[in-house]
């Protein structure tokens, strides 16, 4: 096994038994809610997802931090003391400061450990599509990779890992600038639902709007057919906000007009969810393009 450990954020929201089964070392990080600071651990244990988004419905506020260099430089340091090399996968930077924070980290860390090799990938994804992506860089790990043709896989398939999101309530982007209020006020009247992508440069963008809850799932499961590689061979990845026969019906959907057979569906954890809301629906795969 090759001797280095991929360490990430817990931004990508995998479930504790994937972050054991794939080696991972996930820093929680830090969200705000009401006015408290808690710590997004893999297993929630400071605060599961259901009450974070039933706080949420309730009027409840959350924002998130970002990891800085000294956090990163933290969860690093015992593995560089144990004399194995690291290899950093963070959170897009087109959403948050947390991967320059890691480059910032790795230079610090590469003066005090000179005979060890520190790797940042910036993964240009979030949610689950960070975690799809650390699934497939893990596995290559665990193939016998070297750390350099790890990193190399990683950057070779990031900008493959397509995003596609839905919301049901257009007043949590209102707030992070992702539509303006009246376009809120007005999409919530009109039921009208946007279908969002992270695009080549890790921003969260709308692509398109459609009327209607189903139709906007169905959406997501129509940008997969466009652009998908080979889904019946691959494993896809479905979060969601709180909202679980929804991203069951996706799972179903995807299952039945793609013949898609290995589906992970996990609960969006409160650094995404406390930007998209309750009932965000999100799907992820390697495609051709994001």
């Amino acid at each position: 096994m090759a001797d280095f450990k991929i360490l990430t954020d817990s931004c990508g929201d995998l479930s504790p038994a994937l972050v054991e089964a794939l080696e991972l070392e996930v820093f929680p990080m830090t969200f705000v809610y009401e006015g408290k600071e808690y710590r997004n651990y893999p297993d929630d244990r400071e605060m599961d997802n259901h009450s974070f988004y039933e706080g949420l419905r309730g009027g409840g506020m959350a924002t998130t931090v970002a990891v800085n260099p000294a956090e990163w430089e933290n969860l690093a340091r015992p593995y560089l003391e144990a004399g194995q090399d690291v290899l950093i996968l963070a959170f897009s930077s087109g959403l948050s400061v947390t991967a320059t924070n890691a480059v910032m980290a790795a230079r610090e860390l590469a003066e005090a450990f000179p005979e060890r090799k520190i790797a940042v990938v910036d993964s240009l994804c979030a949610s689950m599509g960070e975690g799809l992506f650390c699934y497939h860089v893990a596995k290559k790990r665990q193939s016998g990779a070297t750390l350099e043709e790890t990193r190399e896989y990683a950057e070779s398939i990031k900008l493959q890992l397509c995003h596609w999101f839905t919301v049901d309530d257009l007043h949590f982007l209102k707030r992070g600038g992702r539509v303006s209020s009246t376009a809120a006020v007005l999409g919530t009247m009109l039921q009208i639902k946007p279908v969002l992508h992270v695009d080549d440069e890790g921003h969260l963008i709308p692509v398109s709007k459609v009327r209607g809850r189903k139709a906007s799932l169905n959406g997501l499961v129509s940008e997969m057919m466009k652009t998908a590689i080979d889904p019946a061979s691959q494993t896809v990845f479905i979060s969601h906000g709180d909202c679980l026969a929804d991203a069951e019906y996706v799972r179903d959907q995807v299952q039945e007009k793609l013949g898609v057979r290995e589906v992970v569906i996990h609960p969006i954890g409160p650094v995404i969810g406390a930007h998209s809301g309750p009932g965000t629906v999100a799907l992820f795969f390697l495609g051709t393009k994001r």
